[in-house]
C-alpha cells in the first residue's frame, strides 16, 4: 500500500472535515496529476472514498439540527439515479485516450466552477451571520429535483460537484438558507449521491480496491481531525487555500503551461494576502464605529 497516497488522503480528509467540501475537487486531480492514475480509475476510487468520508460530516450536522430533510429528499430523488446514469455514460464513451482527455477537460471545468462556488459561498457567508435565526423557506420540488439530476450527472462523470457545485445552485434556489443549514443539507444529500456513483463504478469494474483503501487509510482519520479542529481553525484561511489549490489543479488539467499556472497561482496568493491585510486593517475601524453609539451621553439623545 502506498503510504504517500495515504498521506495525500490525510490532507484531503482534513480539508473535508474543516470545510465540508473539497473531497472530489482535490483528491481526483491529485490522483491524476501527482500519482499518474488514469482519470476513470481516479474518479471511481475517489467516489468510493467520499462515500465513506461524507457521513462523518453529515452526522455532525444532523446532530446539530442544521439539515433540511425535505430538501435532502427531493435532491436525492433526482441525484441518485442520475449519478448512476453518469457512470453508465462514462462507460459508453469508452476508455481510449481521447475519452481520458475529455474527462480531464471536464474535471478542469468542474474545478473552475467549484472554485467560483467557494468564492460565492464565502461572499454570502460574510453578508449573512451564521448565528442568525433560521428563515422559513418554501421547498420547490421540481427545480430541486432538476438540480439533483444535473449535479448527480456531473458527479457520476467526474466525481466533482457533490459539495461545491451543488451548494452554489442551492444558494441560488434558496437564498434564505443559513450557511450552516446549507452546508449540512448538502453534506447529507451527498452521501447517497456519491454512494450511487461509487456503486455504479464498482458494478462496471472500474473500482480499484487497493487505491481506494490507500486513500481511506489517510482520509478517515483526516476527516476526524478536521472535524475536531474546525471550530478553532480560521475558516477564511482554509477556504482561500482551497480556492488556490482548485485553481492550480484546474489549469493543469486543462493543459495550461506550467509557467502560466505558476503565475496565476502566485497572483491569486498575492491577492488573497492583500485582501487579508486590508481586512485586518479595517476590523478595528469597524469595531470603533459599532461602539460609537454606545458612547453617547444623555445630551446627545434626541428628546421624545
Amino acid at each position: 500500500m502506498d503510504l504517500t497516497l495515504a498521506l495525500a488522503g490525510l490532507g484531503v480528509g482534513i480539508v473535508v472535515g474543516l470545510t465540508g467540501m473539497g473531497g472530489g475537487a482535490l483528491m481526483t486531480p491529485i490522483l491524476v496529476l501527482v500519482f499518474g492514475v488514469p482519470p476513470v480509475a481516479a474518479v471511481s476510487s475517489d467516489l468510493a472514498a467520499s462515500a465513506v468520508m461524507k457521513p462523518f460530516g453529515g452526522w455532525v450536522h444532523a446532530r446539530r439540527g442544521t439539515v433540511n430533510w425535505r430538501l435532502v429528499g427531493w435532491l436525492c430523488l433526482g441525484s441518485v439515479p442520475s449519478a448512476f446514469l453518469g457512470v453508465l455514460v462514462l462507460r459508453l464513451l469508452g476508455d481510449d485516450a481521447s475519452v481520458q482527455h475529455t474527462i480531464k477537460v471536464a474535471l478542469g471545468v468542474a474545478l473552475l466552477l467549484a472554485a467560483g462556488g467557494l468564492l460565492l459561498k464565502a461572499w454570502v457567508s460574510r453578508r449573512q451571520r451564521g448565528d442568525a435565526p433560521p428563515q422559513p423557506i418554501t421547498v420547490r420540488p421540481l427545480p430541486t429535483i432538476l438540480l439533483g439530476v444535473g449535479g448527480g450527472l456531473i458527479v457520476g462523470l467526474t466525481s466533482v460537484g457533490s459539495g461545491s457545485l451543488i451548494i452554489v445552485a442551492l444558494l441560488a434556489l434558496y437564498p434564505k438558507l443559513r450557511a450552516n443549514d446549507l452546508v449540512g443539507t448538502d453534506l447529507v444529500q451527498a452521501v447517497p449521491l456519491v454512494l450511487s456513483a461509487a456503486l455504479g463504478h464498482a458494478f462496471f469494474g472500474d473500482l480499484q480496491l487497493d487505491l481506494t483503501a490507500a486513500v481511506l487509510l489517510g482520509s478517515i482519520p483526516g476527516v476526524l481531525i478536521g472535524a475536531r479542529i474546525s471550530s478553532r481553525a480560521p475558516g477564511g484561511i482554509v477556504r482561500t487555500a482551497l480556492v488556490i489549490v482548485l485553481l492550480a489543479s484546474a489549469l493543469k488539467l486543462l493543459d495550461v503551461p506550467t509557467l502560466t499556472v505558476g503565475l496565476a497561482t502566485g497572483t491569486a496568493v498575492l491577492i488573497a494576502a492583500g485582501l487579508a491585510i486590508a481586512r485586518r486593517a479595517r476590523t478595528p475601524r469597524e469595531a470603533a464605529e459599532l461602539a460609537a453609539p454606545a458612547g453617547r451621553t444623555d445630551e446627545d439623545k434626541v428628546p421624545v
